[in-house]
């Protein structure tokens, strides 16, 4: 899919000496996603508003071969036999990249606004550079889900200091406690800093675990239900 998006409008000031001048230029960038939209068995016999997951998958998933966002997440899980009653949207990040949370917002209202989706239940998860990809795309737009579900994910600073931004929002982070490629410390940091404002954010630790700290949440029919049971208050 090849989605069109302003960049910018930037007035651009130039000094010399005394003059004064000004240059508006709009600057346009055309980029491709590659995505898997999949539909529960009902979708087209059921005439309702389907939930929707975003699922971001990690850096070994990267590049042009479509098949490997099903390698982890809720595509595999669907693979192993299982059932969701939502659409799912698994977009694949370009070799070498990482999560740009501008093209997965516009990618995500694309989605929305084509198809039959419960704007009140979207919900976002991700793991490893996806974990950091879903806190990234949450803080900047906290109003599109009404649940997140980072794991493993590594964090920075300025996700502590906008952490007020998810005060409200149900939280579910997991991680790894052996996890030597994103240590804990960062789900633990960015789970206390949302606790500090006043959300309430759950942390799931599997203490034998290292890195893999996503295939038992993403096997587990209970996560799929927790999801499920979050819903944003339209005001």
């Amino acid at each position: 899919m090849k989605i069109k998006i302003i960049l910018l409008f930037l007035p651009l000031f130039i000094f010399a000496q005394n003059d004064q001048k000004s240059l508006t230029k709009k600057i346009t960038k055309e980029i491709s996603v590659n995505y898997v939209l999949h539909f529960p068995e009902n979708y087209k016999n059921i005439k309702q508003d389907w939930p929707l997951i975003v699922f971001l998958h990690g850096s070994g998933e990267r590049g042009d071969d479509l098949s490997k966002v099903s390698i982890h997440g809720p595509l595999k899980y669907i693979k192993n036999g299982n059932k969701l009653d939502a659409v799912i949207l698994a977009p694949q990040c370009p070799e070498k990249e990482i999560w740009d949370k501008d093209i997965l917002y516009t990618l995500i209202k694309e989605v929305i606004l084509k198809n039959r989706i419960n704007f009140t239940r979207v919900y976002l998860t991700g793991l490893s550079m996806g974990g950091y990809g879903t806190w990234d795309l949450a803080l900047e737009y906290p109003e599109l889900f009404a649940a997140v579900a980072p794991i493993c994910g590594r964090i920075n600073y300025t996700f502590i200091e906008n952490a007020s931004k998810l005060k409200d929002k149900p939280i579910w982070v997991f991680h790894g406690g052996k996890d030597e490629v994103v240590p804990l410390s960062n789900s633990e940091r960015m789970v206390e800093a949302v606790k500090n404002i006043g959300g309430k954010p759950k942390l799931t630790v599997y203490p034998n675990a290292g890195h893999d700290s996503w295939s038992e949440p993403y096997s587990d029919s209970n996560f799929y239900a927790w999801l499920f049971n979050q819903e944003q208050k339209l005001n």
